[in-house]
């Protein structure tokens, strides 16, 4: 709370984030936008000339800095913690890497009940302080704009430690799966112990939002994802709830997972490839949606980018809705259309106007 004149004590405005995410309709549509700090920003570029992605993560003080920035050069409703989801896997003992144009290595894949085992419980305070004080740092500079904490999803993460890189096909994610589902349940509830730690970590540091990126969910049909991962997402949901602060849910390529993954989360962030308002028809009433303009729009001429973000606000409407990206900005991507973007979908929200904010 703010001081007001004559000593009396004004109450700070609620974020339009945090309304939007309570089912409300802000002044505004509050937008950000997934990998809003990257290489798309000559600032970033230039740290990245100097430091690795991780030893970026790994500095608070530069963490921090990053994490920051959109909010102060584009105008954005909310920072995201700059990090990694692989950040928490290395404490837990898994040796890996972040190789350029490549993503997440792991040097020995985990596919067997030994691997399994050897995994450790983390503790976020005794072994990602340099996290935590990260998000303590961004919450101060931030000034009452909210932070997102974020932490990979349970399935997401497996994927990685048993393909050991990126895959497109998951084939030892999905035999393990369906091989040993004993052995694979064993590792998502310890995955899922560790992102909750982690993600509740980051909430009693200051974040004020958290989102689940469960990326590549939409390699599972809707009975294997329903069977062998929605049971751990509730459980991890439910460790969330006592919290008290909103959980984002995200998937690529998952529109056929909708209705199952609308189960725990506050709000569920949705890819370009289901319309939003199709969407809204298979959630619960009133479950805020964030979303849904492809990235690949922000590349285009302005009067397509502005056609497009006409769509996604007509599809979103007014009431529990947060303007976003399908998935993270791309890097060829000018911070200038970024910024311009931002403050048409303020206008277009503004009290008042009739013509949806179009303008040439």
């Amino acid at each position: 709370m703010d001081p007001a004149p004559g000593g009396a004590v004004s109450r700070r405005p609620t974020p339009r984030l945090l309304t939007a995410l309570a089912g409300g309709v802000p002044d505004r549509t509050p937008v950000w936008f997934m990998r809003q700090a990257g290489r798309y920003q000559p600032a970033y570029r230039a740290l990245r000339a100097r430091y690795s992605m991780l030893e970026l993560a790994s500095t608070p003080a530069l963490a921090a800095e990053v994490t920051v920035a959109p909010v102060r050069d584009l105008g954005v409703d909310a920072a995201i913690l700059f990090s990694d989801i692989m950040v928490p896997m290395g404490p837990a003992g898994v040796a890996f890497e972040i190789q350029e144009g490549v993503g997440p290595v792991v040097a020995r894949p985990i596919r067997d009940a030994a691997a399994v085992a050897a995994l450790r419980e983390v503790d976020p305070a005794r072994d990602l302080p340099e996290v935590l004080e990260a998000v303590e740092r961004s919450t101060a500079a931030l000034g009452g704009v909210p932070l997102i904490g974020f932490a990979g999803a349970p399935f997401t993460l497996a994927s990685y430690l048993i393909e050991g890189r990126p895959s497109r096909q998951y084939v030892e994610t999905k035999r393990l799966m369906w091989s040993d589902p004993g052995l694979w349940d064993a590792l998502m509830e310890h995955l899922s112990r560790v992102v909750g730690a982690h993600l509740a970590a980051q909430a009693h540091a200051g974040a004020s939002v958290l989102q689940v990126f469960d990326s590549w969910a939409g390699a599972l049909s809707r009975a294997d994802y329903q069977a062998r991962v929605a049971p751990h997402m509730r459980r991890l949901f439910a460790q969330l709830a006592p919290l008290g602060v909103p959980v984002i849910s995200f998937a690529v390529g998952a529109s056929h997972l909708v209705e199952v993954m609308a189960d725990g989360p506050t709000a569920l962030s949705v890819d370009w490839r289901e319309p939003l308002g199709h969407v809204r028809q298979r959630v619960p009433r009133g479950m805020p949606l964030q979303g849904n303009l492809d990235p690949v729009a922000l590349l285009a001429p302005w009067p397509h980018l502005v056609s497009q973000a006409e769509a996604v606000l007509a599809e979103g409407g007014s009431q529990g809705f947060v303007f976003n990206l399908g998935h993270g900005i791309l890097p060829s991507t000018d911070p200038d259309t970024v910024r311009r973007l931002v403050q048409w979908v303020h206008d277009a929200a503004a009290p008042g106007r009739t013509d949806g904010g179009a303008r040439p």
